[in-house]
């Protein structure tokens, strides 16, 4: 009878020893858990300075923002592109900005425009080239965008509103100071650039 008690009580044994032990392992890695979610929450909170008060931000998933900053690319480079001023050295230093955003389909064509005396025209004529964006399609599957505007070409007399339709495809890239996005465009080709319409302006 004593070495019945003494068994049973070293089974009971055994079984809260084992089952100590599974849960001081079940706490030991549910900690771990939590603790590593604590430390990516905390990874994406930022906090700002604001003349000395820290504010706390919320990092958002990159992923979530992306085609956003693929349209805020397709904008930047069309406006630096096609706005223009009868100035060399404003045109050249917009083309240079805008030429890194893109490869060298971006160069080729401002190669193809400075060839038929396109810029030459601007400045002789004192005209003003700007844009406006109607809007700015994405593919996201095949990387390509295209892009739907109106350029206007303001001169002394009149003011002529051109078609402006592109078309290319998007890459990511490292992103640098010249190309705080990381978008690189690609292939990219002017489409459709027919006029709209000549005003005259008026004269007194």
């Amino acid at each position: 009878m004593l070495i019945k008690n003494i068994e049973q009580r070293i089974k009971i044994n055994k079984v809260v020893s084992l089952g100590a032990i599974a849960f001081a392992v079940f706490i030991i890695i549910a900690g771990f858990f939590f603790a590593y979610r604590m430390i990516q929450d905390s990874r994406k909170s930022i906090y700002i300075l604001d003349n000395g008060v820290p504010i706390l931000a919320k990092q958002t998933d990159v992923l979530l923002n992306r085609p956003v900053e693929y349209k805020a690319q397709i904008e930047l480079f069309h406006r630096l592109f096609f706005t223009l001023a009868p100035d060399d050295s404003y045109i050249k230093e917009n083309i240079q900005k805008s030429l890194y955003l893109i490869d060298d389909s971006g160069k080729k064509e401002y190669t193809n425009l400075r060839e038929k005396g396109f810029y030459n025209q601007i400045v002789a004529s004192s005209s003003m080239v700007s844009i406006h964006t109607d809007s700015i399609s994405l593919n996201m599957e095949n990387k390509k965008f295209q892009y739907f505007g109106k350029q206007m070409i303001t001169r002394k007399s009149s003011v002529i509103t051109r078609k402006l339709f592109t078309e290319g495809f998007f890459d990511d890239i490292i992103r640098s100071p010249n190309n705080p996005h990381g978008v690189l465009l690609k292939n990219w080709r002017i489409i459709n650039n027919e006029e709209l319409s000549n005003q005259n302006k008026n004269s007194y």
